[in-house]
């Protein structure tokens, strides 16, 4: 089932690192062109060096609507079209509803919801032009479940599921298809920080693979997730294959929301 993106663009922010860059290379090898968008210059020009001529690189700051409109016409000068985009871009902290403070909780909504309402803002008028497209929002098993340490993201991610939700419904008539994905924990420089930050302010010195192996058996497919797991399942939303799904909050979870 090669080039499943075949003819298809598409924008993915946070593509610097982790799921973003597992998924810009995946959905190049699959066909797409790809702009790979991050506030971390030297990793996203990375990503669009690892893949090559189907990929161009700009540094943006997802919480600025300049930075989100000029990533979506830089998209359209090079590739002249959009059709899909996976707005990936996030932040995590572990911190608490007593201790947290206004600012955290500022930062955390801005990166994790407001840039993901902005990117289909500026994304979604060029897309209806186009005839159609597909818009993966990153979400979180925290935006289905309750998670201790985590309020402000839980909020956002929560968040989240209801603008995917709501776009759905709202521009599914102009042909757009809009889904969240909602990893478990998937070891991304993200992920790990959170971690390391949990144990430390617990007193802990367990190492991150024991951690990792601690989080893992709670899940009962007795594992922690992978980049690609992620990856794939973007991969498939972006697809044609997935043209009857809209709406969706899609655990990636080895059942750990099921139990």
């Amino acid at each position: 089932m090669a080039h499943r993106l075949a003819g298809k663009v598409a924008i993915i922010t946070g593509a610097g690192s982790g799921i973003g860059r597992a998924s810009a290379q995946l959905f190049a090898a699959e066909g797409a062109q790809v702009m790979c968008a991050d506030i971390v210059t030297a990793h996203v020009e990375e990503t669009a060096r690892l893949i090559g001529a189907q990929a161009i690189a700009a540094t943006v700051d997802v919480t600025r609507p300049a930075d989100i409109e000029r990533m979506v016409a830089q998209t359209l000068a090079a590739f002249g079209r959009l059709d899909v985009l996976y707005a990936n871009a996030g932040i995590g902290e572990a911190s608490n509803a007593i201790d947290m403070t206004i600012e955290q909780w500022d930062r955390m909504i801005a990166v994790n919801l407001t840039s993901v309402w902005l990117s289909a803002k500026y994304a979604l008028p060029h897309m209806i032009a186009g005839g159609g497209g597909s818009i993966i929002n990153q979400s979180s098993t925290a935006g289905l479940i309750g998670i201790p340490d985590l309020p402000h993201y839980s909020a956002a991610k929560t968040g989240v599921i209801g603008l995917t939700r709501q776009i759905a419904a709202e521009y599914g008539p102009r042909n757009i298809r809009c889904n969240a994905i909602c990893p478990s924990s998937i070891p991304t420089p993200l992920v790990s920080r959170v971690w390391e930050q949990r144990a430390r302010d617990a007193g802990s010195t367990a190492s991150l693979a024991e951690q990792q192996a601690t989080v893992a058996a709670r899940h009962p497919m007795r594992r922690i997730g992978t980049l690609s797991d992620c990856a794939n399942l973007a991969l498939f939303l972006a697809s044609d294959e997935s043209a009857w799904i809209s709406g969706a909050a899609v655990p990636l979870d080895g059942g750990l929301t099921a139990t």
